[in-house]
């Protein structure tokens, strides 16, 4: 086996994003046990962040171990008892996972749909909450698969004149634009790692409220090999170990109840990746993804090509591009991977072939790597035969971005 190498590559994907430096630095350090004092001094400090991040004053914000989809699945998997009612309005492929998670914890789902490219009215959605009354209703607030971005803010106050609750999937969105856990009354939100965040996969930060948390302890079992005679036993239970939320949350608190091997690198990277993003300011963070989205738009548009539904609530990290007549797409990605090192990607279902994703995300939203992409994107398709003005969409990025500095030299 010859040594690992991995070539240099520009990831303009809605995930996984690059990883900024100062994470995989921190990465490096030595492993530390899961219950070392300095180790829970590292959790308590991610916890702290997580709900910086989330805008919340929730006790329970801590990272599950696991992908994004872990953390959905956590959620969904613990509030969603046999027999209970579920709203999913879907609007691209990730609202069909929330459908499939439901239904596999038992749940009586119902679904609205929307066109792909579109979003729901809230009052659509709210109409729905007033006929069915479920228990739950599970939404994606940014969906990739289609680049945008779902109101959200009038939803759990409709939820819960029925008691019921809103699950939300922020994973793409989380740390790319607010998503106000308490302002805009949120049970369960799931945020992502890869994304917007810039860590690695494999860790997903999330929060609930004691609401929220009231509700699933009333389906805690704590495993045989460490329950004592305090703890419950009965014969309703989550049935997922692994992703037992009422489980996590000993786990995660000062009783620290072994549940799992805490992903102690995966922690290091959650920490540093969020004392970055606090640091910077969210508001900043948040200014910083949509100049760059308008920037990168801005090029792309000057160019030629045709950005999929601009304006109709974009993902301010995601922008979308009609591929153009005559090209196949996979191929073309394929081509613009192997000969210039830049990544970008597909969509699915009713999108597929039809759209390409582009994601700046995190510390891919700078106006170096933009200006790079524009250039090598430009230069790709002019050799695959597009017509496409290169020089305008260079001229036009650029335009953007210095019309940012000098609002902000105004505004100083």
């Amino acid at each position: 086996m010859s040594e690992l190498k991995i070539n240099h590559r520009l990831i303009m994907t809605p995930g996984p994003t690059m990883v900024d430096p100062r994470v995989s630095q921190a990465m490096s350090n030595q492993i530390l046990g899961q219950f070392d004092p300095d180790f829970t001094d590292i959790m308590n400090e991610n916890m702290v962040m997580i709900r910086k991040s989330f805008r919340t004053k929730n006790q329970w914000a801590f990272p599950i171990d696991g992908t994004s989809r872990a953390g959905n699945e956590a959620v969904i998997g613990s509030i969603v008892s046999p027999g209970d009612s579920v709203l999913v309005p879907v609007f691209g492929r990730f609202g069909d996972l929330f459908v499939e998670l439901a239904q596999r914890a038992g749940g009586k789902v119902t679904t609205m749909s929307t066109e792909w490219g579109t979003v729901f009215d809230q009052d659509q959605i709210i109409d729905e909450i007033n006929r069915l009354k479920p228990k739950v209703v599970a939404i994606v607030h940014g969906e990739t698969s289609t680049g945008r971005l779902q109101p959200i803010d009038r939803l759990g106050e409709a939820v819960h004149q029925y008691g019921g609750f809103l699950v939300v999937d922020a994973v793409a969105s989380y740390m790319g634009t607010p998503v106000e856990a308490d302002k805009w009354q949120l049970d369960a939100v799931v945020g992502g790692a890869q994304k917007c965040l810039s860590i690695p996969s494999g860790i997903t930060p999330i929060t609930f409220n004691d609401r929220f948390a009231e509700e699933i302890n009333q389906r805690k079992r704590v495993e045989q090999g460490v329950r004592t005679a305090l703890d419950t036993n009965g014969d309703t239970f989550i049935t997922s170990n692994y992703l037992d939320l009422t489980q996590l949350q000993d786990y995660w608190s000062p009783r620290r109840l072994n549940h799992h091997t805490e992903a102690t690198v995966a922690d290091y990277a959650l920490n540093e990746g969020l004392r970055l993003a606090l640091q910077e300011g969210l508001d900043a963070r948040f200014a910083r993804h949509l100049t760059v989205h308008r920037a990168l738009n801005a090029g792309l548009d000057a160019m030629g090509l045709t950005i999929y539904h601009e304006g109709d609530h974009d993902m301010p990290m995601v922008t979308c591009v009609q591929i153009p007549t005559g090209l196949d797409g996979d191929t073309f990605r394929s081509t613009l991977l192997k000969n210039f090192g830049v990544e970008i990607s597909s969509s699915f279902g009713s999108l597929q072939g039809k759209i390409w994703r582009i994601g700046t995300m995190g510390y891919s939203a700078q106006r170096l790597f933009v200006t790079n992409f524009v250039a090598l994107f430009g230069a790709a398709l002019l050799q695959a035969g597009v017509s496409i003005d290169l020089k305008a969409g260079l001229d036009a990025t650029e335009a953007a971005f210095k019309l940012k500095t000098l609002q902000k030299t105004l505004e100083v």
